[in-house]
């Protein structure tokens, strides 16, 4: 494992909601993405999601209310919850999930990402 710049990773794709994997730490992944608008609304049944913020804002659509995460600023929503993401022009940020997590969970959308779609960088 060498150190990673994520600054660097950020600069090495363009496309909007599809995380990209920097590194795997004990069965959990670590995904950069990019996102601009809204995402959809999903929940993973057996994971929780952690979001970190490093460019933008990132607004955590939950159904009990809003979560707006700005840069450095991070969050974990809990498995079983029901989330949608939603984020300002070119807003970059981070997720560390179990590798088992799907993009979207149960929901699939013309934005959803397959695990086997979801490269390493």
């Amino acid at each position: 494992m060498q150190k990673i710049n994520i600054a660097d990773k950020f600069n090495l794709f363009h496309e909007e909601w599809t995380p990209k994997v920097i590194a795997k730490s004990n069965g959990q992944l670590v995904k950069i993405a990019k996102g601009s608008g809204e995402l959809v609304w999903h929940k993973h049944d057996n994971e929780d999601e952690l979001f970190l913020v490093f460019k933008g804002q990132l607004t955590l659509q939950l159904r009990t209310g809003n979560i707006v995460l700005n840069p450095g600023e991070m969050y974990v929503v809990p498995k079983g919850v029901e989330h949608c993401p939603k984020a300002q022009d070119n807003t970059h940020f981070l997720m560390v999930e179990p590798a088992s997590t799907a993009h979207t969970g149960d929901t699939q959308s013309e934005l959803t990402v397959s695990s086997e779609q979801q490269k390493w960088i």
